[in-house]
């Protein structure tokens, strides 16, 4: 079965409530106050079945003025809007501003109902009817059918109800394959079930025992059951009107407002881009405004920051910020209405273009590019904008909590992204994507960065990764990773450990520090293993102490040097021959080396013996064993 969400508009005391139990026999006016005062205050539901194939779920809003807000909470997600206008009255300022507001939200269709149309001569019904034709004009609701209808009598309901069919099976299939997401606009506890919610589920399926998250509140949920059309179901899908009743929370942690969605999945925005339009009969909107914000059944107050500009006048478009006093859950292409600080009227709305928006630099121009690609562009175009503003890339995760697209759809949209070599994926767990330019960019740049630090530092074998990556302005981790990847893929740098160079480079000396490395190198090895201190070393020396350090560096390198300690250095002979001697002492007096007799053995002072000692136990040539060394 097909599920559409039918959501009235109008006046008060037009009749919409009368019409909705003429058509469903469900009286959606279910508060004590409401059937006293005789007037619609908060939202009501009702549901009717025109098909085998198709049942409707009313949402009934007020009329009146007061609670416009509520009637904003339950005008998210209806498919087509049944439009009252009473007869005897015709169009009234709640008409217009209902109306204006499901313009505003981007409502595809609809329906007229003319009630109380036992009420006035034919001559007044023509009339009206050309009233509502010159109203609707230029609209979504041109051409849609004008059915006079009397709930008091009956009149005109089979009519109706064949119009609403014919209308209702133009909506499109929903699809139940997206994330799920519920707007409450609902919230109530019920003796022997605890927690229930109840919204319009506007994507996706949702059914018992699974996992949910209530956002903005990140708290995690159960459900423990579902309920549509008044009956319990195994699974509730995009479209229906859904109960939902929560295990692990109290009623008194809920609020209209909330959205109940997959786990972990979104995440909650107080600061969205977006695209405002303002109605004909708004002031003109300064800068930085304060306003009352409503998108689904959320509302908050915002201020508006335009993107350029000082004014946004009646009629106009603009790009603005809107900064929320209270998180919400958004995503991108959902409409939103603002409504006048003070006094408060509907001047306007919008729609999401980016919901993690960060603070702007005034009149850049990148901006207004970047929020009209994701306006105007197809899907491709769309991520690849995202990636190319976040230089540490986008997790898949990350896209989906800014896109609310499914992870299927995702891939798809990487995978042909990176076809066009337009990004990249650096790393798997979890799969991140980033801009190819971004990344070919900074492989410039490092090429340009280690060309330089070999000028300055031509002795030096290379760079640390740490230090390169510092000398390029802005690069995330993993921006680096991949244009350092794509530089040694390409022959053009060699990695070795922590150190980065130029493919093929190689140390060049001076004649001075030719000879300078060949009097270190001798100069240790004549010593053997009572090894002189550097710095006397450096004495001897004919060039100065930065170059000599950078000499030992190299000998230390090239492993014609051993450091053993930071101020015991050994030529590798040196070391050699001592593992010689160890090795014939094992064979001729066996494992077991006491302090006293490596120090007579070799013949060299504590001093120098026990670093030995120590440098060999790293080595694996000993084992300390007590105050004794056993040779491995």
């Amino acid at each position: 079965m097909r599920h559409v969400i039918v959501g009235t508009a109008g006046h008060i005391d037009h009749g919409k409530t009368s019409l909705i139990k003429a058509l469903t026999g469900v009286d959606t006016d279910r508060l004590e106050e409401e059937k006293r005062r005789g007037i619609s205050i908060d939202l009501g539901f009702a549901h009717l079945d025109l098909s085998p194939e198709l049942r409707l779920g009313f949402v009934d809003v007020p009329g009146h003025e007061r609670f416009v807000k509520n009637m904003l909470a339950g005008a998210s997600g209806i498919d087509l809007v049944l439009l009252v206008i009473a007869a005897d009255e015709s169009i009234k300022p709640q008409t217009r501003e209902h109306f204006d507001i499901c313009r505003l939200l981007g409502i595809p269709r609809g329906i007229v109902a003319l009630t109380k149309s036992d009420l006035v001569d034919p001559d007044v019904l023509g009339l009206v009817r050309l009233e509502i034709d010159e109203f609707v004009r230029g609209s979504f609701l041109e051409g849609a059918p004008v059915v006079p209808v009397s709930a008091a009598t009956g009149t005109g309901l089979d009519a109706f109800k064949k119009e609403l069919l014919r209308v209702a099976e133009t909506v499109p299939a929903k699809d139940g394959a997206q994330h799920f997401r519920l707007p409450i606009d609902r919230a109530f506890s019920m003796k022997g079930f605890g927690t229930v919610v109840t919204g319009t589920l506007v994507s996706g399926s949702l059914q018992a025992e699974d996992e949910a998250e209530l956002y903005p509140l990140r708290r995690r949920v159960r459900v423990r059951g579902l309920h549509s059309g008044g009956r319990a179901v195994a699974r509730a899908m995009a479209g229906q009107r859904t109960a939902v009743n929560l295990a692990g929370i109290e009623r008194e942690e809920i609020q209209r407002g909330m959205v109940l969605g997959p786990p972990g999945v979104f995440e909650p925005t107080k600061s969205l881009d977006a695209r405002i339009t303002l109605l004909g009969s708004a002031r003109p909107l300064k800068n930085r405004a304060r306003v009352h914000f409503h998108q689904g059944t959320a509302e908050g107050i915002a201020d508006v920051v335009l993107i350029a500009g000082n004014e946004l006048a009646p009629r106009q478009s603009a790009l603005a910020q809107l900064r929320l006093d209270q998180s919400v859950l958004l995503l991108p292409g959902e409409r939103f209405i603002l409504r006048q600080f003070s006094p408060v009227v509907t001047i306007g709305g919008g729609t999401v273009l980016d919901v993690q928006a960060p603070r702007h630099k005034s009149a850049d121009p990148s901006v207004v590019a970047f929020l009209e690609m994701i306006e105007r562009g197809n899907r491709e175009e769309i991520l690849a904008a995202f990636v190319e503003t976040v230089p540490q890339g986008l997790s898949l995760s990350q896209l989906t909590a800014r896109t609310g697209w499914s992870d299927s759809e995702i891939r798809q949209v990487v995978k042909n992204l990176v076809a066009a070599k337009r990004v990249r994926t650096t790393i798997d767990q979890p799969l991140t994507i980033v801009s190819t330019r971004l990344v070919a960019a900074c492989a410039a740049a490092l090429r340009i960065a280690l060309e330089k630090f070999h000028q300055v530092n031509p002795l030096a074998p290379g760079i640390p990764k740490q230090d390169l990556r510092g000398r390029v302005a802005k690069t995330s981790p993993e921006i680096f990773a991949a244009a350092l990847d794509d530089l040694a893929k390409t022959g053009i740098v060699t990695v070795s450990g922590d150190l980065v160079q130029r493919a093929g480079r190689e140390i060049a000396l001076s004649a001075e520090e030719a000879k300078a490395k060949e009097l270190i190198e001798k100069e240790f090895q004549r010593a053997g293993l009572t090894v002189p201190s550097f710095a006397a070393v450096l004495e001897k020396l004919p060039v100065e102490s930065k170059r000599a350090q950078k000499i030992l560096q190299i000998l230390l390198r090239e492993k014609v040097l051993i450091k053993v300690t930071d101020e015991l250095i050994f030529h590798r002979d040196a070391v050699a021959q001592l593992r010689e001697l160890l090795a014939k002492y094992r064979k001729e007096r066996g494992n077991k080396l006491p302090i006293p007799v490596f120090k007579e053995l070799t013949g060299i002072t504590r001093k120098y013996a026990i670093p030995l000692l120590e440098y060999l136990d790293r080595e694996r040539v000993t084992r300390r064993v007590g105050d004794e060394r056993v040779i491995l």
